[in-house]
């Protein structure tokens, strides 16, 4: 979710030549493009990880042109993810028919097809139509039969994650940040959110603008998959809701507002839709005890951000600017504390 620092070479000049001649290569066996050689880079606002860009030529017609989408990995962000892995998932995608398709790969990112929807906003997570379609299109994601184990991430992630933040804090940052008692938080998380968890591929980064609506057909696509795996899918559900809370487009990116978090109405028609997608219509049971456990859950999304939003502010290789270091110390320890309070009340 962080951003490089901003680069201030012209959009063409970011494109490696190594993907220009793929891209040109690309082109040239379009009929409708004028030129190959004559393509537009667009920088694309949003993406948290990557450096993303709209490429498009002019096309025969005048009035549409080929468009495609360049991504340039980030770097120093091999720390949260493995890369290799990632790019497998997007390539099963792709031939899977989720997502946009893969159409090149170069040494530093890849080249892929351009969708035609709409990114959705901050707002649009809180409109009810749109609410049901991504209840429907996660349930989709999660039984996808995913090549590979099919055993629970979360918790060696929070635990790999927490060695890193460990070892690159200095001993006051690490006591400011209470990481000495994370550990046996995740211990005491894991212990009591093994039980009878429903199992399936997760996206674990399901904020807005990893979701695109067709406006024409309201067919939702999920991209961006650099943190997918297998996980409860509570978890998912639990990190979708907590994402209601966040603008990334504000003047407080790094702020998330907790009475916007979904209430129960909300939170019950949307694990509902999630539900009834399956198979038949669930019994008020059934969504009372899954809710249930993605309340718990969202314990694990604050401290799996959190830990992700201390290593982004204390790494000089990720070097990000979507945080400032005073302001997001201050919003991972009031989500640490918030999160630390309630698990305390539990019991």
């Amino acid at each position: 979710m962080g951003v490089n620092k901003k680069d201030e070479r012209m959009p063409e000049e970011r494109v490696p030549g190594e993907a220009k001649e793929m891209l040109k290569s690309l082109a040239s066996k379009w009929e409708d493009v004028t030129d190959a050689n004559a393509l537009q880079v667009i920088p694309l606002k949003g993406a948290m990880t990557n450096e993303v860009f709209q490429i498009k030529w002019p096309t025969k017609t005048g009035e549409l042109s080929r468009k495609v989408v360049v991504r340039i990995y980030g770097v120093g962000v091999e720390v949260f993810f493995d890369r290799d892995n990632e790019i497998h998932t997007f390539e099963f995608m792709s031939k899977q028919g989720y997502g946009p398709r893969l159409l090149g790969r170069f040494s530093k990112g890849r080249i892929e097809e351009f969708i035609h929807a709409r990114t959705l906003s901050a707002h649009d997570l809180r409109d009810p139509e749109i609410s049901v379609l991504i209840a429907a299109k996660m349930r989709e994601f999660h039984v996808l039969d995913m090549p590979g184990e099919k055993i629970v991430y979360l918790w060696d992630r929070l635990r790999n994650w927490l060695k890193v933040a460990k070892d690159m804090c200095s001993p006051d940052e690490a006591k400011a940040f209470r990481l000495n008692d994370i550990d046996e938080e995740i211990t005491l998380l894991e212990k009591n959110l093994s039980v009878d968890q429903r199992i399936g591929f997760c996206h674990n980064d399901l904020q807005y603008g990893n979701i695109m609506i067709d406006e024409e057909t309201k067919a939702i696509t999920i991209i961006d998959y650099e943190y997918a795996s297998y996980n409860p899918v509570a978890f998912d559900l639990a990190n979708h809701f907590c994402e209601m809370t966040a603008d990334y487009h504000s003047d407080t990116p790094h702020v998330v507002d907790y009475t916007k978090y979904p209430g129960l109405e909300e939170r019950q028609r949307f694990v509902q839709a999630y539900l009834i997608s399956s198979a038949d219509k669930p019994g008020d049971k059934e969504v009372e005890q899954f809710l249930n456990d993605v309340e718990k859950f969202t314990l694990g999304s604050h401290l799996f951000w959190g830990l992700w939003g201390i290593i982004s502010v204390i790494s000089p290789s990720i070097a990000t600017i979507f945080f400032s270091r005073n302001t997001s110390t201050k919003s991972i320890l009031i989500t640490w504390i918030m999160q630390d309070s309630d698990l305390n009340s539990t019991g």
